[in-house]
């Protein structure tokens, strides 16, 4: 039996500065993922991962970029009006960040200098399902699944003398 061969959207990354980890097929919208991943880029990984936690807690908002159409406005956002607080996708990204912070560890990476370098969503596959309705009838109950990539790079202190 073959097992899938999964790739990553990133190329050219250094290998020994570098640690990535991906979640497939996790049962999470993808748009609330698309969002959280934005939010999360760039950022270093302990501040991200306080930031998903605040996310769980529902402390603080998930601006939302994108998929903003009928969602109320919030205040305390920066520079964006609607957010949310998607607790589900959060739970599952932070998954994501604890495997990648130890796939860091297992390379030998310091993790307290390690900055998110790229996070992707992207959709997976439609789990086809049907609810039996009155008359013989059916009603489509479709759920998503969405993949989910993170890769993290070991910042360089200079020093300077």
């Amino acid at each position: 039996m073959r097992m899938p061969n999964f790739k990553y959207s990133v190329f050219g990354l250094d290998p020994a500065r570098t640690a990535k980890a991906s979640g497939r097929d996790i049962r999470i919208s993808p748009k609330h993922a698309r969002e959280v991943c934005n939010s999360i880029k760039g950022k270093m990984l302990f501040e991200a991962k306080e930031f998903l936690e605040a996310v769980v807690e529902m402390k603080q908002m998930v601006p939302y970029k994108r998929y903003k159409k009928q969602r109320a406005h919030h205040k305390g956002l920066h520079k964006w009006h609607t957010g949310g607080y998607p607790v589900k996708a959060a739970r599952a990204i932070l998954k994501v960040l604890d495997n990648v912070e130890g796939n860091a560890t297992y390379k030998g990476l310091d993790t307290d200098s390690l900055r998110i370098i790229h996070v992707a969503s992207q959709r997976g596959r439609i789990l086809k399902r049907f609810m039996p309705r009155a008359f013989g009838r059916t009603s489509p109950k479709y759920r998503n699944l969405t993949h989910v990539e993170i890769v993290v790079e070991e910042e360089r202190i200079s020093v300077e003398e």
